[in-house]
């Protein structure tokens, strides 16, 4: 069994720390540093893992899972960059980030996954993405997986790609709960109670997605299914055709991608 430790056990820091003890994962296998006192004392009392300091916590590892802010992690990665020899596994859940970034401060031989999950991991429902960096192999490739399939699902795409997986879905739940809140205003000026409203759209929601899951029909044809001639769904499709609804996510998805490029230019 691996160690893991979690440097920067922030939100997803804490999140990956999460699941991996409800997973089973022994807790003596699992370190995690934080910058306050207070928030490592959190850590202890909610997990039970040991709160080192950075360089400590990187001797004690397998595996060094990087979970801080992008503007910090050329500070962090000068600090520890030469404690960590080729024998370890380097995973950076920075948002952003090329695995190049830190490979500035590697050892030539040290082997590094990008990973992109999202905040559904708090309920075991996250989508994970994976892809090998310098000198990662397919065995680091499992051993990354292994980490991340208790949070929900992983799936290996090529780092090229991790920008857009980025807008799509690490900031794809915000735009899910941005669509909610728009509704559920909906509902209360139609007249519903807010609560009711809300309890309407999530369930909805909830049921649309696990449709789509386990259907495996294009999404074309399940929203045609609920869309009579002259009925009530296609006036408000039109609607939402007239404000130019598809072509805003079009440029919002597009907005996040370059944001995550500029990221990775102002690290550099």
């Amino acid at each position: 069994m691996r160690t893991v430790a979690v440097v920067g056990a922030g939100k997803i820091g804490e999140v990956l720390l999460s699941g991996l003890v409800k997973a089973g994962w022994p807790v003596d296998r699992l370190v995690a540093t934080a910058r306050r006192v207070e928030r490592a004392e959190q850590l202890r009392e909610r997990y039970g893992i040991r709160v080192l300091d950075n360089a400590a916590a990187v001797e004690a590892a397998d595996v060094v899972a990087i979970a801080v802010k992008p503007q910090d992690a050329g500070a962090l990665m000068a600090e520890l960059g030469p404690l960590i020899p080729a024998g370890k596994l380097v995973v950076s859940l920075c948002a952003g980030l090329p695995t190049a970034f830190f490979t500035k401060w590697l050892n030539d031989a040290v082997p590094i996954v990008r990973v992109m999950t999202n905040t559904p991991a708090l309920v075991d429902e996250a989508m994970t993405a994976i892809s090998a960096g310098p000198h990662a192999t397919a065995e680091h490739m499992a051993v990354v997986e292994e980490l991340f399939t208790p949070l929900g699902r992983t799936i290996r795409v090529p780092e090229s790609q991790q920008d857009a997986v980025t807008a799509l879905s690490g900031s794809g739940p915000a735009y899910f709960y941005y669509l909610v809140e728009a509704m559920t205003d909906a509902g209360i000026l139609l007249g519903l109670p807010r609560q009711v409203a809300h309890d309407l759209i999530v369930q909805t929601a909830i049921g649309s997605a696990i449709m789509l899951r386990d259907s495996g029909e294009h999404p074309v044809k399940l929203r045609e299914a609920v869309t009579s001639p002259a009925g009530t769904t296609i006036s408000a499709i039109r609607e939402l055709e007239n404000h130019a609804v598809r072509a805003a996510l079009l440029a919002a998805l597009e907005a996040a991608r370059d944001r995550a490029r500029e990221i990775a230019e102002q690290a550099a």
